[in-house]
C-alpha cells in the first residue's frame, strides 16, 4: 500500500489540472509550466501512488478507472486544504479558489447568477461554478460549497444562513383574465384552469393566506401539469391558466403588465431563502463573500 509520506501533494494540483484541461499541453499552459515538466510530474505521481492514472495515446489523453477515483479524492483534498488556509486567514483572507454553488433552476437563473457576476467582479481571483437544478443536492458528495435552498430545510448537520424570504402570487395573463374574468374570492379559483407544478406534494392544492391572517385552501382543476417552475411561468404567460408563482420570478412580468395579480390580498405563506454549507467554525472567505453579496442584492420582501 502506498505511503502518503512518499506522495508529493503538489502533484495532486497538477494532476487535477490535467484532467480538467483534458490534455498535458492545455494543463501546462494553464499552470505556466513546460509540457515536459507536467508529463514528468504525472509519471512520478503514478510511481508514488503505485497505479496508472492516465492513458496516453497519440490522439488523446484518457483516464483510468483508478485515475478517475484518484481525481475525485484529489479534488476533495485540494478543496479542504484551500478552505483550511482561508480559515486561517480570517477576515483578511483573500477571496480566491473555486466556488461551487447549487440553486433551484428559477432562483439560480434570476437571482444567483447575476449575484455571482457581481461577486466575480469584486474578487477576480475567484473561479465560480453554478449548478442549477431542482433536485436535492448532496453538498459533501458533490463538492458543493454553498447550496441555496427555498422553503423549509430538512434536518441536517449543515449550517444555514437566512438570506431573505419569498411568497407566491396568484397571477394570470391579460388574455386569460379577459376570457375568464377576474375571481373575487379564493373559492372562485376552483372553476378556473390551473397551471400546476407536478413536483409539489399536492400540485392542485392552493394554500393561501390573507393579509389579515386568515387562511384558505382551494383545490383547483388542472389545465396543465409541468415539472419545472420555469415551464409553469411560461404556461401562465401563454394564457394556459392561473398560476401560483414565486414573487421573485414574476415581479417583472407583473410590473410590465405581462401578468396580472389575482386576489392580491392573498398569497402563499412566507418561506425562507437560505444558504446552506458544510459545518465549520470558520466558513471560507469565498462562502462569506457569496452570502454577503446575496444579502446585499436581495430586495426587501413583504414576507420578512
Amino acid at each position: 500500500m502506498p505511503d502518503v509520506r512518499n506522495v508529493n501533494l503538489n502533484r495532486l494540483a497538477i494532476f487535477v489540472a490535467v484532467i480538467d484541461a483534458g490534455s498535458l499541453s492545455a494543463a501546462a499552459t494553464r499552470l505556466g509550466l513546460a509540457k515536459t515538466m507536467v508529463s514528468t510530474h504525472m509519471q512520478r505521481l503514478e510511481a508514488e501512488v503505485g497505479a496508472s492514472l492516465l492513458v496516453r495515446t497519440t490522439r488523446r489523453l484518457g483516464v483510468t478507472e483508478a485515475g478517475r477515483t484518484f481525481y475525485e479524492a484529489s479534488v476533495k483534498i485540494l478543496r479542504a486544504t484551500e478552505d483550511a488556509l482561508n480559515a486561517l486567514g480570517g477576515e483578511k483572507s483573500p477571496v480566491r479558489g473555486t466556488l461551487r454553488v447549487s440553486a433551484p433552476n428559477d432562483y439560480g437563473t434570476l437571482v444567483v447568477a447575476p449575484a455571482l457576476v457581481e461577486l466575480r467582479r469584486t474578487h477576480p481571483q475567484l473561479d465560480i461554478e453554478l449548478l442549477s437544478s431542482d433536485r436535492y443536492v448532496d453538498l459533501i458528495a458533490e463538492g458543493i460549497d454553498v447550496a441555496i435552498r427555498l422553503g423549509r430545510l430538512a434536518d441536517s448537520n449543515y449550517r444555514a444562513v437566512k438570506l431573505g424570504s419569498f411568497v407566491k402570487w396568484l397571477v394570470a395573463s391579460p388574455e386569460f383574465v379577459q376570457t375568464w374574468g377576474m375571481p373575487d374570492t379564493p373559492c372562485a379559483l376552483q372553476a378556473l384552469p390551473y397551471c400546476a407544478l407536478s413536483v409539489l406534494p399536492h400540485p392542485l392544492m392552493l394554500d393561501l393566506r390573507h393579509v389579515d391572517g386568515k387562511t384558505a385552501s382551494v383545490r383547483c382543476a388542472s389545465a396543465l401539469r409541468v415539472n419545472t417552475a420555469d415551464a409553469c411561468r411560461a404556461a401562465t404567460l401563454a394564457g394556459g391558466g392561473i398560476g401560483l408563482l414565486t414573487d421573485f420570478s414574476i415581479a417583472a412580468d407583473v410590473a410590465a403588465g405581462r401578468l396580472i395579480r389575482l386576489l392580491p390580498e392573498w398569497t402563499s405563506a412566507p418561506a425562507s431563502i437560505q444558504a446552506v454549507f458544510p459545518p465549520t467554525s470558520h466558513p471560507p472567505a469565498k462562502v462569506r463573500a457569496l452570502i454577503d453579496t446575496l444579502k446585499r442584492r436581495l430586495p426587501a420582501s413583504p414576507a420578512d
